[in-house]
Parts: C-alpha cells; structure tokens; sequence
C-alpha cells in the first residue's frame, strides 16, 4: 500500500495515521526507465519526491552545457521538498535516473497547508532540514579544503564494510567523479594510482581494496574519514512501528 511505503521515510514515519492518509489521497506512484528524466531545470515546481526504488541524479546544467551531479538520491530519501516554502517554486536542478526507479510524487501544495495546520510537524520536518542543512556545510568545507584524492578515498572507504574489500560500484564512474567535484580524467587517473601502489584493484564496477590502512591515511587528509559525499542528504530506510 501507499501509505506503508511512506511509512519507510523517516519524513513520513513521524506522521500520524490521518496525516498519512491525507499524504497518499495526493500521492502518486510512478515508474520511470534508465536515464529516464524527471523533472527539469527551471520546471514549475508542484511536486516533491520520495524514492522507494533505483537511483536518480540531481544535476545542473552550466551555461556551456557542462553538468555538475550536485546529489545521488538513493531509496528511501526525499528531495525537492524544501521548495514547497516558495512562493513560485523552479526546480534548481534537474532529475535523471541512473537505473530504473520507482518514485512516489508528493502534492506540496497541500502537505504545506498541512504543515500550516500542525506546529509539531513543521517543527519535525525543520529538523530534518536542519540534519541536511549541517551535512551541507561539511560537504563544502570538503570541498573546499581537501584534495580530490581524499574525496576518492573517503568515498571508497565508506562503500566497503570493515569485514569485506570487495564491493560493487552503483554509480557510473563519469557520475561519481562529478559528484565528488573531480574530473573525469582526475578520477580515472588517482583510480589508476591507486592501483599501480596496490591500494585497491578495479575490474570494470567491480573494487577491491588491497591497502585499507593506506587508503584510510589518504581519506584522513579530508580531516572528516568519516563522512562521505554520498552519504551526506541519505537517511537509512526507517524501520517499521511495532504494533501497539
């Protein structure tokens, strides 16, 4: 059902049972192909998403047509919705999927007027913008005072688990290296170095980390191993209420 599939957002697991039914009388599930567009830059905005299955980017396009990937939305995770606050709302960014995805498309219009009618759940949802608000903040002093090395590293650090090397990559790398802010030739060239000192070995999609203490040293240059870009806006799925 629509409902239990809002409940998986943490946006929405907080609502009570009226607020949620309201939520899905104006919801809508859609299903969208690989590369398949959402939205586009500079779009009237009506709508919010929450992504329940797949991957989609977030980009902007520059004047020249070069495309910066400024987020990876991975499931469970809403976007857009800060928009809901504007008074004629674009959309800042478009929305692209990288694999098929499943999405269901919020009316912010009417979740706004709800918020209206309920001070603890716009409280609620200003702290969850608060969370990403900070998780912004730490992505900019990234970028701005690391080497793209250790933007590489912190990334790769963050997609291995400490009890296994392998892993697959999600993200075509063209689309990881302009999420971390990295050339594409800057990406596959400390990829290739990386793997010329035995730090890590890539097959295609496939990475297998040889030296974590060594990768871990170059990630420690960021000053924050622990966070990644790709995690910076992404909330795991919420677990479900327990039956009262």
């Amino acid at each position: 059902m629509l409902i239990d599939d809002l409940k998986k957002s943490f946006m929405f697991a907080r609502l009570s049972d009226s607020q949620l039914e309201r939520v899905a009388q104006h919801a809508v599930r859609i299903l969208l192909d690989d590369g398949e567009l959402l939205f586009q830059q500079h779009e009237p905005a009506g709508r919010f998403y929450l992504l329940m299955r797949g991957q989609i980017k977030l980009f902007r396009l520059g004047p020249n047509g070069n495309e910066k990937v400024i987020e990876i939305v991975t499931p469970c995770s809403t976007f857009a919705e800060a928009l809901m606050f504007l008074e004629r709302p674009t959309y800042p960014v478009g929305a692209q999927t990288l694999q098929a995805a499943e999405v269901i498309s919020i009316d912010a219009a009417d979740f706004a007027r709800m918020l209206r009618e309920s001070v603890d759940t716009c409280f609620m949802l200003m702290g969850d913008m608060s969370q990403r608000l900070r998780g912004l903040i730490r992505e900019i002093d990234d970028l701005s005072l690391s080497s793209a090395t250790c933007r590489v590293a912190g990334y790769l650090l963050t997609k291995s688990s400490p009890a296994g090397a392998t892993f697959e990559l999600e993200v075509p790398k063209q689309t990881l290296a302009s999420r971390l802010s990295v050339q594409p030739e800057t990406f596959s060239r400390i990829i290739r170095n990386l793997s010329e000192q035995g730090v890590l070995a890539v097959r295609g999609s496939h990475v297998e980390i040889g030296d974590r203490e060594q990768l871990q040293r170059l990630a420690n240059v960021c000053g924050r191993a622990d966070v990644s870009l790709a995690d910076t806006f992404h909330f795991p799925c919420a677990s479900p209420k327990p039956p009262e």
